[in-house]
């Protein structure tokens, strides 16, 4: 049962995609605009996304480094750091959700339409395109799924500490962060380093398109 309405959703979501795409060609707006656009989002999603996970890499250093004052201030600035770099990193698996879907619309219909050429020679070029650009594509979600799953070891790294110092809100449990910053600046680092790298793929991936 718990498969079925999985399934049917999938399919509405699809149904509502389709007719999406279909409004928008009726004002001018095809497939490929919208992967553009949609690849853009994702990227800016990502740019944020960084700001996002190295806020909250200085706040929890802020709170590795407490030498008095208010530490339950300090928590809750760390908490709202953590819950902003989840909410970022909801937006960017949406964005990378969004882009592969019109994507694969895309693609369907150029292929689709090489049947629809009576020039040999015009179809081969456009055959020879959609090649190209599929494989320019592979490398860009792959780029982003490889920065979206480098996000979720920094997400349960600060939650984990976060946790920690909810219920442990003393100099000791500071003395037990402190082991935990290196990692977590490794993970932090290695995820800015992944998404540059998928940024950069998005910006090639749009001149490319455009």
């Amino acid at each position: 049962m718990r498969i079925l309405g999985l399934t049917l959703l999938l399919l509405s979501l699809a149904a509502c995609e389709s007719t999406y795409y279909g409004a928008m060609e009726k004002v001018g707006v095809h497939k490929r605009d919208i992967l553009v656009d949609r690849v853009g989002e994702a990227r800016d999603a990502q740019q944020d996304g960084q700001a996002e996970f190295q806020d909250a890499l200085t706040q929890f250093r802020a709170v590795v480094n407490f030498k008095g004052g208010d530490l339950e201030k300090l928590y809750d600035k760390l908490d709202a750091e953590y819950q902003d770099s989840v909410d970022a990193a909801e937006d960017i698996r949406d964005r990378i959700d969004k882009v592969e879907s019109v994507a694969e619309a895309l693609f369907d219909e150029w292929e689709d339409e090489l049947e629809l050429y009576s020039s040999a020679s015009l179809r081969a070029d456009s055959e020879r395109k959609l090649r190209d650009t599929r494989q320019k594509y592979k490398g860009l979600i792959r780029s982003m799924r490889r920065a979206e799953k480098s996000m979720q070891p920094v997400l349960d790294a600060f939650q984990d500490n976060v946790l920690y110092l909810k219920h442990n809100l003393n100099a000791s449990a500071i003395g037990a962060l402190k082991g935990e910053l290196a990692e977590i600046d490794r993970d932090v680092s290695s995820l800015i380093s992944s998404m540059n790298e998928a940024i950069q793929e998005s910006d090639s991936f749009i001149a490319q398109l455009r």
